[in-house]
């Protein structure tokens, strides 16, 4: 007998040929010890030259569909994830306009309209057939699936009566998955519809004025029923967090950006509006695009900064935050082939901070990377390889410290000598900060110029200001994302009479111009500069 401990693959393999080619049956007498040492080492081929010599023994296990069909039932599907997946199929199908229709009352359903390709009988038949596609397989560039599932599992998930009519050319072919009758029969009985049975379903006669398309109902809604007793106010909610959901996950598509076709999604006739998460128009992108490249394929990374809240309107801050705010939603953004996977995560790469939380990475994989980024059926989990993360965590240490530079010090530069700040940041002698008002300010130096007495009374105002700044409740109100605005309250009208009001206690006119040219420089007035310049126009300056 041959021992393979510590022996390479080449070495067993010669073993294999030989006991192959001499002696034939004799291994199914192999111990199984030594058996499954030298098994791990083989190439499939072999393997099948083993198995074939051996003359193994195989008996079919078909799943028991009614069992199969109501345990994928419990995936995990929201309704959120199962309309997406829905979507995936209708982009894969080149579908321009995509029509998305929610009946609460009587005999409620959910139905899905494209304008795509369409499928014929064999077609139809094949996306309705559970694990249609390997997995393994190499798919289109622009396909959104991967399990040959989502079609079944999303739709089942939310109904028990799924019917799916496709129209391509002359043809109009109609199927259906009933998991009542499936139990019924305990057979993988899928229903054919004649026309007469099609004409019934709702928005049939729309399927029909399309050139070729694909029309998808889910009745018998049974999860969405449950528990419920309003059913018709609970689907309305529910719609709004469809629509929220698809804007953000589909809002490339939505968009139409460059290398997209533009697409037309609907919810009961109102165009969903995209959603940028990045909000393009107003963010920095502090770094150049990172292209990280394995097996040949190209990851695209692009970083971005949000503006500091002082700079969004109420509106931006809601639609970024969500319902869990901005510190919630920072981290990586992951797309396949442009759809939005996953979000609002480090992948425990870095925690999430308060001064890291207008951070936000797109991160562009393709679909053949998706053995490696670990995809899950519902296309709601993924996680970077090995190869991916390092080059990750050097990209998350640039932009955070980013980050907290924006959100510190709101885009000014603590450290500019060159500006008259009116608060000065203080290192404590036992750690930590402190905060004072700048004696040096020369609003404040013209005041301290006064009596003695009046000096006393001006130290001891800063003093109470300084020793009742409410640090506590300003570190409440950043992170409930509040828009603290102290430095955006004052029009411009009050700061021109602050100004009058500073040059009347000058002593001389040649005082007053050496102030306004003064004025450019110190908070606040450096942050109202057509204020500073109607005075200046009133001085002849």
């Amino acid at each position: 007998m041959y021992n393979v401990v510590g022996e390479d693959a080449s070495e067993v393999e010669q073993k294999i040929y030989f006991l192959d080619e001499k002696c034939g049956p004799c291994i199914e007498n192999i111990s199984g010890l030594w058996y499954n040492r030298i098994w791990g080492y083989l190439p499939i081929r072999k393997k099948l030259s083993i198995l074939e010599g051996a003359s193994m023994r195989t008996i079919e296990l078909p799943p028991y569909a009614p069992t199969l069909i109501e345990s994928t039932r419990a995936i995990g599907y929201s309704l959120d994830a199962a309309i997406a997946d829905i979507i995936d199929n209708s982009i894969a199908a080149c579908s321009k306009n995509i029509d998305i229709f929610f009946f609460p009352v009587g005999d409620a359903y959910i139905a899905v309209l494209d304008n795509g390709n369409g499928m014929d009988a064999s077609e139809i038949d094949i996306a309705m057939q559970y694990g249609s596609k390997n997995p393994l397989d190499v798919r289109a560039t622009n396909d959104l699936g991967r399990f040959g599932l989502g079609l079944k599992t999303a739709s089942l998930s939310q109904c028990r009566v799924l019917t799916v009519i496709s129209k391509k050319g002359d043809c109009i072919e109609g199927r259906r998955w009933d998991i009542d009758y499936v139990a019924q029969t305990g057979q993988w009985s899928l229903i054919v519809l004649d026309h007469d049975e099609m004409r019934t379903v709702p928005h049939f006669e729309s399927l029909c004025q399309y050139d070729s398309g694909t029309l998808i109902v889910w009745q018998e809604l049974d999860r969405l029923k449950s528990g419920e007793i309003n059913f018709e106010e609970v689907l309305g909610k529910k719609i709004d967090g469809v629509r929220e959901h698809i804007a953000l996950v589909f809002h490339r598509y939505l968009s139409g950006e460059s290398g997209l076709k533009r697409i037309k999604i609907s919810i009961n006739n109102t165009a969903i509006v995209p959603f940028d998460p990045f909000l393009s128009g107003k963010s920095q992108q502090p770094m150049d695009d990172e292209i990280l490249k394995i097996r040949g394929e190209k990851i695209i990374v692009r970083p971005y900064i949000l503006p500091h809240t002082s700079k969004m309107t109420a509106d931006e801050i809601k639609r970024l935050g969500g319902k869990d705010g901005l510190r919630k939603q920072q981290g990586f953004y992951v797309y396949r082939n442009k759809r939005l996977l996953v979000w609002g995560t480090w992948f425990r790469m870095m925690r999430k901070g308060d001064l890291s939380k207008l951070a936000r990475i797109q991160v562009d994989i393709p679909n053949t990377l998706d053995d490696l980024w670990t995809l899950d059926i519902k296309k709601s989990s993924a996680l970077p390889p090995a190869e991916v993360r390092k080059n990750l965590e050097l990209i998350i240490e640039k932009i955070a410290e980013k980050s907290k530079r924006t959100w510190v010090f709101r885009g000014k530069k603590e450290t500019d000598d060159s500006i008259a700040h009116v608060w000065n940041r203080m290192k404590a002698a036992k750690g930590g900060f402190y905060y004072e008002i700048n004696r040096d300010h020369p609003v404040v130096e013209q005041i301290r110029s006064n009596p003695e007495s009046a000096q006393k009374l001006l130290e001891s105002l800063l003093h109470l200001i300084e020793s009742s700044l409410p640090l506590n409740q300003l570190y409440i109100d950043l992170n409930n994302d509040e828009q603290i605005k102290n430095d955006q309250i004052l029009a411009e009208k009050e700061i021109i009479q602050m100004i009058r009001e500073v040059l009347a206690i000058q002593s001389s006119l040649e005082a007053q111009k050496r102030m306004l040219e003064m004025l450019e420089t110190i908070e606040p007035y450096i942050n109202y500069p057509n204020a500073v310049k109607t005075i200046k126009k009133e001085f002849g300056i």
